[in-house]
């Protein structure tokens, strides 16, 4: 361990009073311990914040959210002066409450005026709230999906959108020239919301913000029957409010929530990964679904921006869709009911990011529809709706999704919105029904017109900072050996499929900010994605494998699998 950690973990014992479980952490770290929780700072960038909640420099906790207030308030000052304002809001993490009034105090300190939500809500609210109220930027706390010992500190810009690199340097660069302690303007939240420099979001905010939502409906009056059997989770989250209320009502009635995680507790003891992706966080409601025969399971992450679904599969259980099948069910029913009702705009734009599914670009081009592709995160999706706004343009927009069950259909926020996902989601079940159509018999159909496409993620951790430096290796190695034959590289095909081509997004392309990806195109409408996660120790690895039948798709990916796997030898 270096002298730098323990001097550092010293003062830390000193000086980190504020929260009394810092200082039983820090009292029994182990030498490991205080190394990985002070070897460096907290990474901050296009996301904020994301990280184990916990003592030290590397973790997230009221000094590390103090300072990135701190850093944020002073950029902020920087660019609106004395009219500088931000709106904040918070999930039902550990701690979450306590680290936006910590924020919020901080703002008001410095002279930022705060907008800070009364209770808990979720992501898309707070994007909504930042524009509503004409807020200079946004701060949510949440840690998204991740698993319950994580927290997080996101940063939106004026336009509701997740802040992108530019912003995320400029933020940087003021964070970085404090101390944590002694540059920091603490403030005091209870004094600072006594004298109105700290205000609570409007109650109708939140319900302009749901009519907002409603009107994304693309039924154009059509009368269908909502009489879908809902089961719906939060998954102890911020979703029980907005997402039951938006189904209550767009008219559907008959909504079972699941009880154990129908509050918010931010130890999620039923799925303490409480991610929709994830099989063991969807099996309670599941359960839930199959006692009480409903026809639909609906179920959100922690501060509502995913979603997750489940349908019956035709032999008395019950079918996962994933988020590459969702996305394409939803981008289809849009596009045809729009194009069905005379509702489609001049030039259409469906945005979508890199590593989510080739098919949606065949499913767009068939309904004239262009497709704009962005890096992974939805703030490029939300920042190319921004674009169009800029022009006038923004009525182009129709579709918007990220594999990772992300899905929006509308200008009213810039970040994916999962009481909207559930509203049509609903709805798309309804409509198919109405002409004796399952949605698992739909998304046949589409795999019948476009082509069957096998879309798969695998991840694979990588723990501390041997972790990050064995992923950059990799990321290395993939860079030096793999590529087209004719390009002279050592390695020019996975498992029998040539490489076509190669997209390195840390050379910049197609206008995109640089970003440690890789994309290779292979022969067959097969892709294979390669990138370290942005908020977790993890590498992922992106499939879209295109074949006759899942049987074929699914022993290609394998294959494909098995030899990137062989990269991380």
């Amino acid at each position: 361990m270096t002298a730098t950690c323990m001097d550092e973990y010293r003062r830390w014992g000193d000086l980190a009073v504020m929260d009394p479980d810092l200082a039983k952490e820090l009292a029994d770290m182990s030498e490991p311990q205080i190394e990985d929780a002070f070897y460096k700072d907290l990474s901050f960038g296009t996301g904020g914040l994301r990280g184990v909640i916990g003592a030290g420099t590397n973790r997230i906790n009221v000094y590390t959210v103090a300072k990135a207030s701190q850093g944020l308030s002073d950029y902020l000052v920087k660019r609106f002066g004395k009219n500088a304002s931000v709106c904040i809001g918070f999930d039902s993490r550990i701690k979450s409450e306590l680290f936006a009034k910590t924020a919020a105090a901080v703002f008001a300190a410095n002279g930022v005026a705060v907008h800070l939500w009364p209770r808990l809500e979720p992501v898309p609210a707070l994007s909504f709230s930042v524009r509503r109220l004409k807020a200079s930027a946004g701060v949510m706390i949440t840690a998204s999906h991740n698993p319950s010992k994580y927290n997080g500190y996101k940063v939106y810009g004026a336009d509701g959108c997740q802040i992108t690199t530019r912003a995320a340097a400029s933020i940087l660069y003021q964070i970085e020239k404090l101390d944590i302690f002694s540059d920091v303007n603490f403030g005091n939240f209870d004094e600072a919301f006594a004298s109105g420099a700290i205000d609570h979001v409007p109650e109708e905010v939140l319900t302009d913000y749901i009519g907002e939502i409603k009107r994304q409906s693309v039924l154009f009056g059509e009368d269908v029957p909502r009489d879908a059997a809902i089961v719906y989770s939060p998954l102890n989250g911020a979703g029980l409010e907005p997402v039951t209320r938006v189904l209550s009502e767009a008219g559907y009635a008959n909504v079972t929530v699941v009880e154990e995680q129908r509050l918010p507790d931010g130890n999620f003891p039923t799925c303490p990964y409480p991610n929709p992706e994830v099989r063991e966080a969807m099996e309670l409601g599941i359960e839930y679904a199959r006692r009480t025969g409903a026809d639909l399971f609906l179920a959100t992450d922690p501060d509502c921006d995913r979603i997750g679904a489940a349908v019956k599969d035709g032999e008395g259980g019950y079918r996962l869709l994933t988020g590459n099948e969702t996305g394409i069910l939803l981008l289809d029913y849009v596009c045809s009911q729009r194009t069905r009702a005379g509702y489609m705009p001049d030039d259409p734009v469906m945005i979508k990011t890199i590593v989510t599914t080739d098919l949606a670009e065949r499913i767009a081009k068939d309904y004239d529809v262009s497709t704009i592709n962005v890096l992974t995160g939805f703030k490029f999706i939300g920042e190319q709706i921004g674009f169009l706004e800029s022009r006038g343009m923004v009525s182009r927009f129709v579709f918007g999704f990220e594999e990772s069950y992300g899905y929006l259909t509308g200008p009213y926020v810039r970040d994916k919105d999962a009481a909207c996902a559930a509203m049509l989601i609903s709805e798309m079940y309804c409509y198919y029904a109405s002409m004796g159509m399952t949605l698992p018999e739909r998304l046949e159909e589409l795999y019948e017109k476009y082509g069957f496409c096998l879309d798969t993620l695998f991840s694979y951790e990588f723990e501390g900072e041997a972790g990050v430096m064995k992923m950059q290796a990799i990321m290395d190695r993939l860079r030096r050996k793999a590529g087209p034959a004719e390009a002279g590289f050592e390695v020019a095909d996975f498992a029998g499929k040539k490489i076509v081509k190669v997209f390195d997004y840390l050379r910049g392309i197609d206008g995109l900010p640089t970003s440690d990806v890789i994309k290779y195109m292979l022969e067959g409408d097969c892709s294979v994605v390669v990138r370290p996660s942005g908020t977790e120790p993890k590498l992922k690895v992106y499939l879209s494998v295109s074949a006759q039948d899942r049987d074929e798709a699914s022993r290609t990916a394998e294959a494909i699998k098995a030899r990137i796997e062989e990269f991380f030898r």
